[in-house]
């Protein structure tokens, strides 16, 4: 099976807000983006986030594609929405100290993430019926694909630069994985 993640296009996010479950518009020239994007359009599954800015990338090439709520970007809870600056610092210092285990208030931790993003990757590399699969997703599912295929330490999974409107190809043949591209 040949699995192709990418990314959104870029995001209209001047502030600088702190965004991941919450609705965050793709810049203005997202239609250049996608006009861009190097997609093929012989897949036999495609599945999205259910974030809008990754439905419009299926929609805009007329694909048929289907939703699952497990590739959403991290859940950031009551920081959603707020400039990162602007969030307190006795909430966020512990975070970014140990963003594995401390989570946003009314978010998830990346363990909780991880496990979500996961419990989608598993049922689909065990899937007969699929060939060449699209999964249009964000940088943090992305990253925690990677890390599971590559077994590499959690807390270095930002160390992967996952571009925007760029794609991840994976083979999975018999059980082993194979990278094919990166931020191709």
């Amino acid at each position: 099976m040949e699995i192709h993640l990418i990314r959104h296009t870029a995001v209209d996010n001047p502030e600088n807000l702190c965004y991941g479950f919450a609705e965050m518009p793709l810049r203005k020239e997202h239609l250049q983006d996608f006009d861009s994007l190097n997609l093929d359009q012989d897949f036999d599954l495609v599945v999205s986030s259910p974030a809008q800015r990754c439905c419009l990338l299926a929609e805009h090439f007329k694909l048929n594609y289907s939703t699952d709520e497990r590739l959403r970007e991290m859940n950031f809870g009551n920081w959603e929405l707020k400039k990162w600056t602007e969030i307190p610092v006795e909430e966020i210092n512990p975070w970014y100290k140990d963003f594995i285990h401390v989570k946003a208030s009314g978010g998830e931790n990346l363990l909780e993430m991880q496990s979500r993003v996961l419990n989608f990757w598993n049922e689909l590399v065990i899937k007969k019926d699929v060939e060449k699969v699209l999964i249009i997703a964000h940088a943090g599912v992305i990253r925690l694909i990677l890390q599971s295929v590559l077994q590499f330490p959690l807390e270095n999974m930002f160390t992967i630069q996952i571009d925007y409107g760029k794609k991840v190809i994976i083979e999975t043949k018999e059980g082993y994985f194979s990278i094919k591209k990166v931020n191709g």
